[in-house]
This record gives structure tokens, sequence and C-alpha cells, in this order.
């Protein structure tokens, strides 16, 4: 099936139950981290941003969790980069990236524009739109990091995800969409991500500079610009992974965060936390150093001690050290005034980190890391080589799920809008339209309206 084909025929009653499933925790995870990020530094900055320099013309979206209208472009913007500023949502192995966090809020910016403009979209068709754009910007980041020499960001490859998901909405003909493809991988923001690994930003891993790459491309195309073809998609270099469209689903493959943290700390806090559990033993004050073998890219992380949200979250000695010291990783552990915290930073600065060859050899097919932890009584208690929970094979379970968007989602939304997010999530395939969602996401928070 041609790329085009699947785009314009696809329905969701052709997707496996679970790979339906998956799309529907997907969007609430999202959401969720969203709502948790929705009044750091970043996202304001960010809001004001867009209202100062993206204002609502023909085409209007409103910024989430806040109601001001903007350009779509603006709304994609500000969106993708407030989930990105907190580092909790889900992700992809072999593309080694992330789609969700550009792909949902380019395509809320653009499903509300097309709504305001007096049109509906169905619960279920929003789904398929959704399904979509996940589905093909994984595949385009599989392609990207197999073709490309240096390993891109994020951004990079979900504009194109964005597009796919665009063409459906807004029913663009073939050649249309082929010149948005191409505009999209042209323009793309192809982000040197080590370098944000190395020297932490509030640029993270370019998903707003991916979402409006996304919208930018579909509106240029429908203005007549040309662009394609698409490399990653039309040329030799990237055919093989579009290949089983339809059949085989990327989106299964897709990994939950338990921690706002890069998903390389993962397995290390994976370990710790099991190790805590069977050994109550292990507390701040019984520790001598902490030993963490893990593969290279881990490794670069380091973080000892962060001097904001963005090295914390792209650190692993820091979110290990929180969780010895406060037997959790929230949101506050990595932001604020925990930044500073004496009780973190004294286990942090006796971590010790190395790179085990093993480790490397397995990346990016498995993250993988091992923690060693020497008592001051003597004793050393060692972890196996463990993977992230949250991982396809490790997966977290319904119940965990849900209390991880409850947490990160009720502190800032309260507890009556988070769960009407929730109901309205799980039900939207049976909607008629998606206003509700779009409504509870939308407008301003404050808890006295959903009591």
């Amino acid at each position: 099936m041609s790329l085009y084909s699947f785009i314009q025929q696809f329905d969701l009653a052709d997707v496996p139950l679970e790979t339906r499933k998956r799309i529907e925790t997907c969007l609430l995870d999202i959401i969720g981290v969203a709502a948790a990020a929705r009044d750091n530094h970043t996202s304001h900055v960010l809001q004001e941003f867009a209202v100062a320099h993206y204002p609502a013309a023909t085409l209007s979206s409103r910024l989430w969790f806040d109601g001001r209208p903007v350009h779509p472009l603006g709304a994609a913007y500000a969106g993708g980069f407030s989930v990105d500023s907190l580092d909790a949502h889900e992700g992809h192995f072999t593309s080694k990236g992330h789609a969700g966090a550009t792909v949902v809020p380019a395509i809320i910016a653009l499903i509300d524009a097309f709504c305001a403009s007096g049109k509906n979209i169905s619960g279920e068709e929003m789904l398929c739109v959704l399904t979509i754009g996940y589905e093909t910007a994984l595949r385009a980041g599989r392609a990207l990091m197999a073709t490309a020499a240096q390993y891109h960001a994020s951004g990079a490859f979900a504009g194109i995800g964005v597009v796919c998901a665009g063409a459906r909405l807004l029913k663009l003909d073939e050649q249309t969409f082929r010149h948005a493809l191409g505009i999209a991988e042209y323009f793309g923001p192809r982000c040197p991500m080590m370098r944000v690994v190395d020297y932490p930003s509030m640029l993270r891993d370019a998903h707003g500079a991916g979402a409006h790459a996304g919208i930018s491309a579909l509106l240029m195309a429908q203005a007549g610009v040309t662009g394609a073809p698409a490399e990653t998609v039309e040329l030799l270099g990237g055919l093989p992974y579009w290949q089983g469209l339809g059949e085989s689903w990327e989106i299964d493959e897709q990994y939950f965060k338990p921690w706002p943290v890069c998903r390389w700390a993962q397995p290390a806090l994976t370990a710790m936390t099991q190790l805590m559990s069977e050994h109550p033993e292990i507390a701040p004050e019984n520790i001598e150093t902490i030993q963490i073998e893990t593969f290279h890219e881990s490794v670069r992380l380091q973080g000892h001690f962060p001097e904001n949200a963005d090295e914390a979250q792209y650190a692993l000695a820091f979110p290990v050290a929180a969780l010895v010291a406060r037997g959790q990783v929230t949101a506050s552990e990595v932001t604020g005034t925990a930044i500073d915290a004496p009780d973190i930073l004294a286990v942090s600065k006796i971590i010790n980190i190395a790179e085990a060859g093993d480790l490397s050899a397995r990346f990016p097919e498995e993250i993988l890391s091992r923690v060693t932890v020497q008592l001051k009584d003597g004793r050393c208690i060692s972890s196996p080589t463990t993977s992230a929970k949250g991982d396809p094979a490790n997966p977290m379970s319904a119940a965990e799920f849900i209390e991880k968007y409850r947490l990160f989602s009720e502190q800032s939304l309260g507890v009556s809008r988070s769960r009407l997010l929730e109901q309205a999530v799980a039900s939207l395939a049976e909607k008629p339209d998606c206003e509700g969602l779009l409504n509870l996401l939308l407008s301003p928070c404050t808890e006295a309206a959903y009591k």
C-alpha cells in the first residue's frame, strides 16, 4: 500500500485492539505531561512568544490550558516546547526519539483551527489522525537514524508525521501531499541531539520546532510551494522503513516513562528502585558510594550538580540521587528549588558513572544499566543488568500508568479536571465530535469551573 493510500483509506477498525488502546494511552500520557509542565518557565516563555509573534488570523487555535487564541503555528510551537520541557513523555527505541510530543500538539492545533472554522471532527477521526501521525513519524525516525551520519533530535523526523496526519485532516491531493512531505523534511530541524545532552537547554528534543515545521509545510504546500521528494520517505535509503505499513505497527514498540527524566537514565532508576525495595538498609546515611554502569550515551548525561531544570532532567546522577534521598522522582524533584536541595546533592556527589562495553553494544535496541551500592558497613549490593520500567518487554501496568497520569495532572489541574480529561480520552472513539476533549485541554485552567 502506498503511503498516500494508507493515509486516506485508514480506518481505526484496521488496527488491532491493543494498538488502539496504546494510542489512547499515548494521548493521555502527553496530556498528563503537558498538565504537569503547564506552569514551568519554558511553557510560560513559549506561550508568551506565541501570543506576541503568532497572532490568530484566518486560522486560530487555542493555547493548552490557557485559552488564548493564536495561529496554529504558534500553538504547535508552544505546545511542543511545553510537553518537551518535562521529560516524561513516551518514546521509541529504534527511532531513538519520540513522536507524540511533536504530533499531538501539532494535530490538536490543526483540529482546533478546523473546528473553529465550523467543521466537525469526530472522536474516532481524531484518533485516526493521531494514529497516522504516530505511525508515520516513527517510521520516518527509523529511516532518518539509519541514513544520517549524525544523531538528530526527534523534531527532525516527527514533522513528517504531522504532515501525514494533516494530509488526512485537510484532504490534500497526492501531489500537494508529496510536496508537503518534501518541505517538512527539507526544512526539518536536523538538530545535533548530543549537543543538548552535553549542554542541556530549553531546546531539548526539538519537538516545538518539529511541530512548527510540519504545520508550516502543510500550509506552504497548500499555497503552491513545491518540495518533493522527501528522501527518508521516497528515495532508496528510506524505502525499507515504510514496508508493511498498515500491517505492522511501530506504535506497539512505544515505551512509557515512570519518571520525568531522559530515557537513558531510566534503567538505572529502575535498578535502584528494585534494590531499595529489596534492601531497606539502602538509605543516604548508610551509603559509601553508588556505581552506575551504563551505555555510552547514558554516560554522557552525568549531571551530578545541575544548575537548572533542563540539566536536572538530562542527567543521570541527580535523578538517581533524588530517588535515594526522597524515595521518588516527580516533577518536584527535577524542577524549582529541588535543584539546589542539600539532601539530593549530598547523594549525587557519591555517585560514580562508567561506560560498560557490553551495554553500549546493545544500544539502541536495548537500553540497560547496572547499579552497585557500597554500604558503609562493608556490604556491596548489586543489581542485575536492568532494562527500564515501561519498556515493551517490561511494561507499566494499566494501574501504574493511571497512577502516573493522576500524579502528573492532578496537582496542576485539580482532581475534577484531571478525571474529566481521563474520561474524555477513554470515551473519545464513541463521541460524534471532539469538542469536549478540546475544551478541557484548551480552556483556561481554573479548578472552580470543573466542580
